[in-house]
């Protein structure tokens, strides 16, 4: 996926060759009451903050950060699950930020989720067939015996057994679930699939068996991913671009082998510092990052990061970092990112 960065009237851009999914400039903010008093003025909870990006057609973006910084609010927004604050979405060249109603049905056949916890995701009172088969009958109106086969066909795209659309979800592990679940998720031939943490709840040996399912699914179907995870390795194996987000903002973005040979953003650097390798001899230098994520209800002045940063300087305190093009595709919010690395 070729991937280039522009310079547009809110800043440097990374745009990609035909894209199916593009954000502009998203934000989603929440008001919040502290301790319940309903008389006391709102403060706001900045969860996603004026994000931009694009997503190419057949690709995987992957979208990494810790807990809290906006990614899963970010993929919900993407897929129109939760309606933004500010910006604009775009799917298939067409403006569905304030579609609703039959339009926003049809966008969604094409644009499907794989949740995290694929138990919770699931109807304990239905069958595995009829979970299945339930966006068939609504979207298709599919019924009997043609319902039964095409049930019978993407349990067997998922590598379960036909025999397993009479058992209720609770019958089956953790992996069978998340299989379940995809198989769900690609009954309609969607375009764009929202992997949300689809294998952080999986043990380590099922994870790579999902994850290995995702990309067998993507080339078999044509799919594009936008796939959120806690860590870079897992992206690593199945991404060609990354974006890395921090309290509510993509901090760095760039294709995936250089985002790991080259990163220019120090909680980037951080993020791989503390990433398992299989030789310890090659571990990279611990970078130790100060305290907790300030909270998204008092962010930080200048850059958000600054509070954590190991090389943060006195600019970092009084002014927004800028957004430094480092290459064809790859960005950073850096005051420092021309010099690192």
């Amino acid at each position: 996926m070729t991937a280039i960065t522009v310079r547009t009237a809110t800043g440097p851009q990374v745009l990609v060759r035909d894209p199916i999914l593009q954000l502009r400039s998203v934000s989603k903010h929440y008001p919040v009451r502290i301790d319940g008093n309903p008389f006391a003025r709102p403060r706001i909870l900045r969860a996603v903050d004026d994000v931009s990006l694009d997503v190419g057609r057949g690709e995987t973006f992957g979208l990494v950060g810790e807990s809290g910084s906006g990614k899963s609010t970010l993929g919900r927004l993407a897929v129109r699950l939760t309606d933004p604050t500010s910006g604009s979405v775009l799917f298939n060249g067409r403006d569905v930020t304030t579609a609703a109603g039959p339009e926003l049905r049809r966008a969604r056949r094409h644009m499907q989720v794989v949740f995290q916890d694929p138990l919770g995701s699931l109807n304990p009172r239905m069958r595995v067939g009829d979970v299945i088969g339930e966006p068939l009958r609504v979207f298709e109106g599919l019924r009997g015996a043609a319902l039964a086969e095409r049930v019978a066909e993407l349990l067997t795209a998922v590598g379960l057994d036909p025999a397993r659309a009479g058992a209720r979800p609770r019958a089956l592990s953790g992996g069978q679930r998340q299989r379940v679940g995809i198989a769900r998720a690609i009954a309609l031939n969607p375009s764009l699939v929202l992997a949300d943490e689809a294998v952080s709840a999986l043990d380590v040996s099922v994870q790579a068996q999902i994850t290995n399912l995702l990309m067998e699914l993507r080339e078999r179907l044509g799919l594009t991913y936008l796939f959120i995870a806690h860590g870079l390795p897992i992206v690593r194996q199945v991404a060609q671009r990354v974006g890395v987000m921090y309290l509510g903002r993509i901090v760095e973005t760039a294709p995936v082998d250089e985002l790991f040979d080259d990163p220019r953003h120090p909680y980037t650097r951080a993020l791989l510092a503390a990433s398992p390798v299989p030789d310890p001899a090659q571990r990279s230098e611990r970078i130790v990052l100060r305290g907790e994520p300030p909270t998204p209800l008092a962010l930080p002045s200048g850059c958000r990061f600054r509070t954590r940063c190991p090389i943060a300087q006195d600019v970092c305190v009084h002014e927004a970092p800028p957004v430094v093009v480092i290459g064809p595709g790859h960005t950073a919010e850096c005051h420092f990112a021309e010099v690192a690395g």
